[in-house]
């Protein structure tokens, strides 16, 4: 098993940037696909961005391409989102998540989460 504690969120400007951190202990942190979500009041859970065990490929929701990289440091068991020109439709939970298999955008598909962090963009 894996556990995972994200950190990183808060108040931010539309505009600004917030740079998620997503810590992982137990099982090896380079055998997990990593994966991003958020949540928003009243709306299921949404795909973000997904990353390769290596890193070498990563995949994000159209809504967030060009501005979000998703990241990962295996050295440190850690996944990162960096989030730019946040606008107020980013507002939400976001949630790390973990898949033991192979690529996947389902949040169905993923076998461990975080506690989420709350992400609050202000027009």
């Amino acid at each position: 098993q894996v556990q995972l504690v994200e950190s990183g969120g808060g108040l931010v400007q539309a505009g600004g940037s917030l740079r998620l951190s997503c810590a992982a202990s137990g099982r090896s942190f380079r055998s997990y696909f990593m994966g991003w979500f958020r949540q928003a009041p009243g709306k299921e859970r949404e795909f973000v961005a997904a990353i390769s065990w290596s890193g070498s490929n990563t995949y994000y929701a159209d809504s967030v391409k060009g501005r979000f990289t998703i990241s990962r440091d295996n050295a440190k068991n850690t996944a990162y989102l960096q989030m730019n020109n946040l606008q107020p439709e980013d507002t939400a939970v976001y949630y790390c998540a973990a898949r033991s298999l192979g690529q996947s955008t389902a949040a169905y598909d993923y076998n461990y989460w975080g506690q989420g962090t709350q992400v609050t963009v202000s027009s």
